[in-house]
């Protein structure tokens, strides 16, 4: 469902034609195997595709309205080999709807000190054209990723990486079609916020259906297909006795896979790489969804439970940045601490987190839930692999979103949990719990988040600054009074736009 390599970041090299056809002609052979080799790069996740080298006002408009109208590209890497008058990027840059990241480097990594002529020093002069460049661009108030460095180094070419993984996300946002079944969990104001304007700056619409929508398909469902998921069930977790074939409650477990298969026809018939549910309306529905929830999550599809449709976009987000990386990514929430040394947070929610996430083979097992006034829900149970993670939420603050990331290390429960019958990560928030909680806090943090495994920190910043995004980080290094201050010196200039 996530392939990125079927999109494409174009290769953009700026000169002019001052120097001549024989500098030109080196400039293209430059570009073909610079372009060559970041393609081939196993840390980029896209095609890095070579236009020609932009030496004119005409071309430069040319190429950024086909960028902008080309359903494939989903942006630009910027680079200036020799020096390009920044005056004909203007058009250009005006007209772009793509996202750009802006590359200074140059072709040789080291001077050839005792043959250097002004021949080579009229080639490559990237530490003179891409400030012209760098200077258009922030006269004219654009939004871009700069990356300095040799173009071979690794560091560069994680930080390419990273950012086509940002513009990956973007891209699949400016279309994203969330559907909303039944409304906002009833008086909470977090999951809450504005789709309009989420719509126009973030680009993704949020529809909303009734659960009997939903229960409709549900029942369109054939025991055929009933059958078939059910022995995938059966094939790929650790099914619990009651739910084996013969059990008592295996009649459940073949409703859950109804809820799964039409809730999957729904989502794909719509077009929709997100959604939402809530416990407070199941109108149609036997169950609460868990099992389907946390299995459409593990095949990409964006989650926010109660209505929350910004983290269901988030989750959507992370899942396309992380495409083809080690570890998993999942709804979540901070549910209840640890204070002992170190102290801890153990995440989960009722039914739905994403078994992408999970150390071991899961558990299939069926309990009570005492809200939501429906059939016991069958679901998938867990612990969360070790190691480092990510902690994101996205909050609607009125004129702006802000995003707010708190590194987490992830740790195995410190006992068994034989009581506790969901799905669970338990972790150790960067600097410690009491600090990055109450930045957290400061921030206006909201309980439910996206949860990742993978290392995508820098891709969530360059999405952030793609979108207008205001970001946050808490990490090893936050100290919380210059973090206050930075909430601080960000609500004057933010709220001042």
């Amino acid at each position: 469902m996530l392939d990125l390599a079927q999109l494409e970041v174009w290769f953009v090299v700026g000169s002019q034609s001052l120097y001549g056809e024989e500098i030109l002609e080196k400039v293209r052979e430059h570009a073909r195997e610079m372009a060559g080799a970041l393609s081939q790069a196993p840390e980029i996740p896209v095609r890095i595709v070579l236009k020609p080298v932009l030496i004119s006002q005409d071309a430069i408009t040319t190429l950024c309205m086909e960028a902008t109208n080309d359903s494939r590209c989903i942006g630009l890497l910027v680079w200036m080999h020799t020096f390009s008058p920044a005056r004909m990027w203007i058009a250009g840059l005006s007209a772009l709807q793509k996202p750009f990241a802006h590359l200074h480097t140059q072709f040789n990594r080291d001077l050839p000190w005792p043959s250097i002529d002004m021949d080579f020093m009229n080639l490559n002069q990237s530490a003179h054209g891409d400030r012209e460049f760098g200077f258009m661009c922030t006269r004219m108030g654009l939004r871009r990723k700069v990356i300095v460095g040799f173009w071979r180094e690794r560091e560069v070419v994680t930080e390419i990486a990273s950012w086509t993984r940002a513009a990956a996300a973007w891209h699949d946002a400016r279309g994203l079609r969330i559907a909303r079944f039944g409304d906002n969990m009833r008086n909470v104001a977090v999951t809450e916020g504005d789709k309009v304007e989420a719509q126009i700056k973030l680009g993704y619409s949020v529809e909303g259906y009734g659960v009997g929508d939903l229960a409709g398909n549900i029942k369109k469902i054939g025991v055929a297909e009933i059958d078939r998921l059910v022995a995938e069930y059966d094939e790929v977790y650790d099914v619990a006795k009651p739910l084996r074939d013969g059990g008592e409650r295996r009649q459940s477990l073949r409703e859950a896979a109804r809820i799964e298969a039409g809730l999957r026809a729904f989502l794909e018939e719509g077009g929709f790489g997100a959604f939402t549910d809530t416990f407070e309306d199941l109108h149609g529905l036997a169950q609460l969804p868990g099992i389907a929830v946390q299995r459409l999550m593990a095949d990409g599809y964006g989650f926010g439970a109660e209505g929350d449709w910004k983290t269901a976009a988030l989750v959507r987000a992370m899942k396309v940045m992380s495409a083809g990386l080690p570890g998993g990514t999942s709804f979540m929430e901070d549910y209840t601490y640890d204070f002992g040394q170190p102290s801890k947070t153990l995440g989960a929610h009722m039914l739905e987190i994403c078994p992408s996430i999970a150390e071991s083979r899961p558990s299939l097992e069926i309990h009570p839930l005492s809200i939501g006034g429906r059939d016991d829900p069958v679901r998938l149970v867990f612990n969360a692999r070790s190691g480092p993670a990510l902690n994101v939420c996205l909050i609607d603050l009125g004129n702006r979103f802000r995003m707010i990331v708190n590194e987490v290390d992830v740790v195995p429960p410190a006992e068994p949990l034989p009581k506790l019958p969901v799905a669970r990560a338990v972790w150790v928030p960067r600097p410690n719990l009491k600090l990055a909680t109450t930045a957290w806090i400061y921030a206006g943090g909201s309980h439910h988040t996206s949860f990742s495994q993978a290392s995508i920190t820098e891709s969530l910043a360059d999405f952030a600054e793609i979108g207008g995004i205001e970001f946050l980080r808490i990490g090893s290094t936050t100290c919380l009074d210059e973090f206050r201050n930075e909430l601080r010196w960000n609500d004057y200039y933010l709220n001042a736009q």
